[in-house]
């Protein structure tokens, strides 16, 4: 897993992250005094070459690898050491997707939340 990095003083304002997930970004230290610029003991580290994702685990979502599954005969080439990543279909093909994985982990897509929402919709149905 790899270090989070963050901007200096995310901490201290809402507009740079506090309690927003979605902004709290990297930022370079600067300044003439700032002490994670010195990179000096006991403050947050910098963004530097040392702290890289290894070549192996650098294309791989949580330790599988990614497949792209655009229909039924896609997912059945998908092994235990994948992860699936849906393409663009509509609710009735995501539905039989949803229905024939079983074990299944999937990346972009909540097929329980999926399921709840779309799972008594009949085709031609509108919403």
């Amino acid at each position: 897993m790899s270090k989070k990095f963050l901007r200096r003083t995310w901490f201290q304002y809402s507009r740079l992250g506090k309690r927003k997930k979605k902004k709290q970004v990297w930022r370079n230290p600067t300044g003439r005094h700032n002490k994670m610029r010195k990179c000096k003991k006991g403050v947050p580290p910098v963004v530097s070459i040392g702290y890289s994702t290894s070549r192996k685990d650098l294309t791989r979502i949580n330790g599988k690898i990614p497949m792209r599954v655009d229909n039924l005969k896609d997912l059945k080439k998908v092994g235990k050491d994948n992860i699936v990543i849906l393409g663009k279909m509509g609710i009735k093909k995501k539905l039989e997707i949803v229905k024939h994985s079983s074990g299944i982990e999937f990346a972009n897509f909540n097929a329980k939340k999926f399921t709840k929402e779309h799972g008594k919709v009949k085709p031609g149905d509108k919403k």
